[in-house]
């Protein structure tokens, strides 16, 4: 019996003997080097031309509405429109900006009519702000857009092209008017002047045609123009394709290697003896595959992908909020 016990009690030390001998003391690694045994997926940047394209879903539509914005800041104040009872084939002169003694014009375009204010009278307004809404007269094509599109086709249209599903295209679409979401327009009643009891009655002259009717409210979208030879079909799918910008022989890494948007980024450099460096970038066009580099490399780095999470920052509550990478 005492010979049992005592084998098995050495059978424990042994065993705990080699428990401690496994684990050993911390492995201490070298800020910026890799795990040992880890894979690394690396890329070099590479050239190319780059084209930044958005593409929109919408339909035709008949008479849509459309917003014009303040060219400068300054003060609107907005003139009495008379209701059209024809197209128009002139532009027509809805309001003024003043701003240091001048005033600067806003009309709607030739073949469109006016159909709102968007802001009070005397306002004071920023280039840039729809004041006015006006609806075409024709066919338009008409396409939603989402928040996160927003301000990748807001600062430039270099071209437009839409396709009618099942029907004609793709054609070049022309735009009409601002991007922006409308309020609802307000058209006020004409003036009529203070009569004076001494003075002989005047007739009034006798309205005819529809009374005009101010716009109402839409989403954020693009209206554009189809060529007069297009044949539309009020309400048949379309989509439309945007242009922004290009880039020729741009230098670009895939979107994944990237850290950051809205043209500040980071990337990972590996360097020869497998240390990294994150090092800050300025990001110019995507095409949602590759994004461009324009400052920050030199095209002969060796990149780690993905790239580094950015800091992590922290929310109203107090935690940390994870960082991300594209």
């Amino acid at each position: 019996m005492r010979r049992i016990l005592f084998a098995v009690a050495a059978a424990g030390a042994i065993s705990a003997l080699g428990a401690c001998t496994a684990s050993g003391p911390e492995e201490v690694r070298t800020p910026g080097l890799a795990d040992r045994g880890l894979t690394m997926t690396t890329v070099k940047p590479t050239r190319q031309d780059l084209t930044n394209k958005v593409s929109l879903t919408g339909k035709v539509q008949l008479s849509p509405t459309f917003g014009l914005v303040a060219p400068i800041d300054g003060e609107i104040r907005y003139l009495d429109v008379k209701a059209s009872t024809s197209t128009p084939t002139k532009p027509t002169k809805v309001a003024n900006i003043w701003a240091g003694g001048k005033a600067t014009p806003i009309e709607v375009p030739a073949g469109a009519v006016f159909s709102g204010r968007l802001v009070d009278d005397r306002s004071k307004v920023t280039a840039g702000m729809p004041v006015v809404s006006a609806k075409q007269a024709g066919y338009g094509v008409v396409a939603d857009i989402e928040g996160a599109q927003a301000y990748q086709i807001s600062d430039q249209l270099e071209s437009v092209q839409a396709q009618i599903k099942n029907g004609p295209g793709p054609f070049p679409c022309t735009v009409l008017g601002t991007l922006a979401a409308l309020p609802a327009g307000t058209i006020p009643e004409p003036v009529t002047p203070t009569p004076n009891p001494s003075a002989a009655p005047v007739p009034q002259p006798r309205v005819t045609g529809q009374q005009q009717q101010p716009s109402e409210p839409t989403g954020m979208r693009l209206v554009c123009v189809p060529p007069a030879e297009v044949k539309a079909i009020n309400g048949a799918a379309a989509t439309v394709e945007v242009i922004t910008a290009r880039a020729a022989n741009a230098l670009v890494l895939p979107v994944e290697a990237v850290a950051g948007s809205q043209g500040k980024g980071k990337v990972d450099v590996v360097k020869a003896d497998q240390t990294r460096e994150t090092r800050e970038v300025t990001l110019g066009l995507s095409d949602g595959k590759v994004i461009e580099i324009k400052s920050g490399l030199t095209g002969d780095e060796t990149v780690a992908v993905p790239g580094p999470n950015l800091p992590a920052a922290k929310n109203n509550g107090g935690e940390p909020m994870p960082g991300f990478s594209k």
